[in-house]
């Protein structure tokens, strides 16, 4: 291919990167996600995210400044995308017992859907949480998902369908680690046990399981 094909693909590229911001931060944001999941943060290498999307590692750094401050915003962006779904069941519409089990049941669906957030935050927690305690982005987002959920709790204890008492963290914690872990772990206890988690059926059977288990340790 001649210079004269080259440049003005490459000239394009450029002004529709200048043109939409955004979305330049969006792909870029993409391509890295993928390429921590993959090599992990130690393993991950810019050139390589640069090359996922055709770019420049100048690029990247002119929107992210660092590898580190790139995998601070995947980790921003992925607990994002679950926070502003969770806001939008509107919870505060349904019966207590109905908004738990929504809840649930959703925690359970993106976890088994998102497989990219699990690895991220397992690799994370190898890191000991150090990046995301730099984002107080992050908790913030993390805060209304407890309020929300705490908020239901007591509209369920006051109209007598929960018990009083419950710890609102330890609830979130109940439920959100059984559907964490049949995505972390899914490999080494499929092949321990026989068992496809993938499998439509079991996945059916499992998210029944988890809901039964919150609302039986709810019930008033």
């Amino acid at each position: 291919m001649s210079d004269l094909q080259v440049k003005p693909a490459a000239l394009r590229e450029r002004k529709t990167r200048k043109n939409n911001p955004e979305k330049t931060r969006e792909d870029i944001l993409q391509a890295a996600i993928q390429e921590f999941v993959q090599q992990g943060l130690a393993g991950a290498r810019v050139d390589a995210i640069a090359e996922r999307m055709a770019t420049s590692k100048r690029m990247i750094y002119y929107y992210f400044g660092s590898k580190e401050q790139l995998y601070v915003e995947c980790l921003v962006k992925l607990y994002g995308d679950i926070r502003k779904t969770e806001h939008g069941l509107d919870l505060e519409s349904l019966p207590p017992v109905q908004a738990i089990r929504r809840l649930v049941e959703f925690t359970f669906d993106h976890h088994d859907l998102n497989v990219d957030f699990v690895r991220i935050v397992s690799t994370e927690n190898i890191h000991y949480g150090e990046y995301v305690k730099q984002s107080p982005e992050i908790r913030e987002m993390s805060s209304l998902v407890v309020q929300m959920l705490g908020n239901t709790l007591a509209r369920g204890v006051e109209e007598g369908v929960f018990r009083p008492g419950i710890e609102v963290i330890d609830l979130h914690m109940l439920m959100s680690s059984f559907c964490f872990y049949r995505v972390s772990n899914r490999h080494t206890f499929g092949e321990l046990f026989q068992i496809e988690l993938s499998d439509e059926h079991v996945k059916r059977r499992q998210k029944d399981m988890i809901c039964e288990v919150v609302l039986r340790y709810l019930q008033a």
